[in-house]
């Protein structure tokens, strides 16, 4: 019998326990917010109360003397960029299911589902200083391609399926930041607004953006979705972990920040300590998801715990509920 690779593992474990699940329960497919818009003009209408009056041919208006609309054929092809956290907090979670375990396996099933459709799907993996992309394609060869970088990227960081998400680390406390480790040990927070930009200097032409983070780090990335909105459609899929908000009532314990290293000693028995800890966890969720209103961008929970096809189809479902 042939061997096969760990990301064609991956593949056909979803193939046969998501996506054939998937299917017939998000008939209708993706619903993308940009209607009726394309580059080949297909002709001229009378304009109508409601249309979008950037598309009046103020020329054939003139010599018509009515208001005459252009009309394009539409749009098939949606090019998909998958925008990949890879930083160290994303290392957190039981081992087999941790943060970055949930990421891969959404990153393989959404590449699959558009690229089944003839969509272009690319994919950014980004680790502050460590950015890898894999440019725009299609077919379940370049999903492979796609699976076999970010097995790639578990490996080197260290947080592969077989040993991430140490109980003991996973228990350290990486609410608060995100980051990158250099050749000199200096440890930084995660800056999602530079993630972000990054794809918005990639995606030169309209795209669906989905952007698969815990959502951890600095940076002023409220900023950085503004200017990703009004020419794409960005949607956020943050993936959390029960180890990143809560801490065990174990006395005294070392916590560590998810990126940084820094490390301390806590009495996690302490009711003032945990008070503060809640306080703080549930003002990082206000802000996070007041910046997301602001910037029109949805965002949606997958907890580690949760059943992939379930969340998927909640997604699904939520976005086509905000549609008019």
């Amino acid at each position: 019998m042939l061997s096969r690779t760990a990301p064609e593992r991956l593949l056909l474990r979803l193939e046969w326990h998501v996506l054939r699940r998937l299917e017939g329960r998000l008939a209708g497919g993706y619903r993308t917010a940009h209607r009726g818009t394309g580059t080949d003009l297909a002709g001229l209408r009378a304009y109508v109360e409601g249309d979008d009056a950037r598309h009046i041919d103020w020329n054939a208006t003139a010599r018509l003397n009515e208001p005459q609309l252009r009309v394009f054929n539409e749009d098939r092809e949606l090019t998909v960029w998958l925008v990949l956290d890879r930083s160290a907090s994303m290392t957190v979670g039981v081992p087999g299911r941790g943060k970055h375990d949930v990421l891969s396996e959404l990153a393989v099933v959404l590449a699959r589902m558009f690229s089944r459709g003839g969509n272009q799907v690319g994919a950014l993996l980004y680790d502050n200083g460590a950015v890898r992309t894999v440019p725009p394609g299609s077919g379940r060869r370049h999903v492979l391609h796609i699976a076999a970088e970010l097995s790639r990227a578990g490996a080197a960081d260290g947080s592969s399926s077989s040993s991430a998400g140490d109980p003991g680390r996973a228990n350290g406390r990486r609410h608060g930041r995100g980051g990158h480790q250099d050749g000199e040990g200096y440890r930084g927070t995660t800056d999602l607004a530079a993630m972000l930009d990054a794809v918005g200097r990639l995606a030169r032409r309209r795209a669906l953006i989905i952007v698969i983070s815990d959502f951890i780090g600095s940076g002023n990335w409220e900023r950085a979705l503004l200017r990703l909105g009004p020419r794409h459609e960005v949607v956020a899929l943050r993936v959390i972990d029960a180890a990143d908000d809560q801490l065990p009532e174990a006395g005294l314990i070392v916590v560590e920040d998810a990126e940084t290293g820094e490390q301390l000693v806590v009495d996690s028995g302490d009711p003032l300590l945990r008070a503060r800890l809640r306080a703080a966890v549930e003002e990082r969720d206000a802000r996070l998801t007041a910046g997301m209103r602001r910037a029109g961008v949805p965002v949606h929970r997958i907890d580690t715990t949760a059943d992939l096809v379930t969340a998927l189809v909640e997604v699904v479902a939520s976005t086509r509920r905000r549609r008019p």
